[in-house]
């Protein structure tokens, strides 16, 4: 995994967390959906990047 994804991915996950707990204490439902989604899709891409970088260093991907 490269250090700019690793880092954009960390990003939008702390911005998700911001976004959310503003919502949170604004009562702002869609700023808190925003945020949740954020965080789960920067979570979700550090998890895939992790999974192909496992991949990579085994030499045991798809044929």
């Amino acid at each position: 995994m490269t250090v700019s994804r690793t880092i954009r991915n960390q990003a939008q996950t702390m911005k998700g967390r911001i976004a959310d707990e503003l919502g949170r204490v604004t009562r702002n439902r869609r700023l808190q959906r925003r945020g949740r989604t954020d965080r789960v899709s920067g979570s979700l891409k550090q998890a895939v990047e992790k999974t192909k970088d496992a991949f990579r260093r085994n030499g045991s991907g798809p044929r």
